[in-house]
């Protein structure tokens, strides 16, 4: 009876990170559930984007860090998806994190879906733009108040509009 309930507590153990996974990708879905979504094929995103954006956008690479021109934008203006154009966040929503990417402490309403990802020895947060899909960084709890959240997004994976 000990062993049938020992490896039932091992099932149980390995499937609550796939549990996790599945709520966190459930939940991501309905953040965005608003926003009208596109879809294009890998050869249209790679006409669309620079080679490295695509790297970015589709393939949820990395630019390397203080490469970005928006690092250093102070004028009033909204960040959107460089692939979509989809308004992600307000210049009052930048903040200065030291991190050598342009950095925000919340996002715009339904703008963007979450996901774990698995990629590296530990959990992170990958976001994505609701809309397109396309990657644009990772989401941290170290981020100033009100959120306390930090959305270090990759550059290139933006555009910016000023006011």
């Amino acid at each position: 009876m000990q062993r049938r309930h020992f490896l039932l507590s091992l099932v149980a153990l390995a499937a609550t990170p796939l549990l996790t996974r599945q709520a966190v990708a459930m939940s991501s879905r309905q953040e965005g559930s608003s926003i009208q979504k596109i879809t294009k094929s890998d050869a249209e995103w790679r006409q669309q984007l620079t080679p490295a954006q695509y790297n970015i956008l589709r393939k949820e690479g990395t630019e390397p860090p203080r490469s970005s021109a928006l690092n250093h934008e102070k004028r009033a203006g909204t960040f959107a998806c460089a692939a979509c154009e989809l308004a992600l966040f307000r210049s009052t929503m930048k903040y200065e994190s030291g991190t050598g990417w342009p950095s925000f402490f919340d996002v715009l309403p339904n703008s963007v879906e979450t996901r774990e990802d698995f990629r590296l020895f530990f959990t992170r947060t990958e976001y994505h733009c609701a809309r397109c899909g396309g990657h644009q960084g990772h989401l941290f709890d170290d981020g100033p108040k009100p959120t306390g959240k930090r959305y270090c997004n990759n550059g290139l994976a933006l555009t910016f509009i000023p006011d």
